[in-house]
């Protein structure tokens, strides 16, 4: 007897979450960023001056993981964080001079051979896919306080150390 159409969904959704965890090992690996930190890079550039929760919702991403990627990007160099001119209690987000210059050679984050799959197919596809997308997004979004669904966890790095979960780009 065959798999449940239920049983190929969550296939198909592992299918999708092992190809993110993979690009972003690449992406390490290859320029020494996760996807969600590039992610996080590309959100601050668009933003900027912003705050960190604004940062969590665009890349949609916990609170206190964005603030864990924060860290290593400030680390890094790549970002500063800098009191609010009117409220010095807001912490605004910029990018540094290092930051830039990294984005304007940093990699696309999805594969290219994915880019130009979906650039070929007709605009209609492409907002079909994006629709059922956010639906599927939508139905899988857990309530604050109850159990994450099988596919919310964190995948390991080569190095064998938390990174962090994929953003869903």
């Amino acid at each position: 007897m065959g798999a449940s159409l239920e049983q190929e969904i969550l296939v198909a959704l592992r299918r999708i979450v092992r190809a993110m965890d993979t690009r972003s090992r690449v992406l390490l690996l290859q320029h020494g960023l996760t996807g969600p930190q590039l992610a996080t890079l590309m959100a601050i550039a668009r933003l900027q001056p912003v705050t960190a929760g604004a940062i969590a919702r665009e890349v949609q991403l916990g609170h206190s993981t964005v603030t864990g990627i924060l860290d290593r990007l400030e680390r890094r160099g790549w970002i500063a964080r800098a009191r609010g001119e009117h409220d010095r209690r807001n912490v605004n987000l910029v990018l540094t001079a290092t930051g830039q210059q990294l984005l304007a050679t940093a990699p696309p984050l999805m594969q290219d051979a994915f880019r130009q799959r979906l650039a070929d197919l007709a605009e209609w596809e492409r907002t079909q896919i994006l629709a059922t997308l956010q639906r599927v997004g939508d139905m899988m979004d857990v309530p604050r306080g109850t159990v994450a669904p099988l596919l919310d966890k964190p995948a390991a790095n080569a190095a064998g150390c938390r990174m962090e979960r994929s953003a869903s780009l």
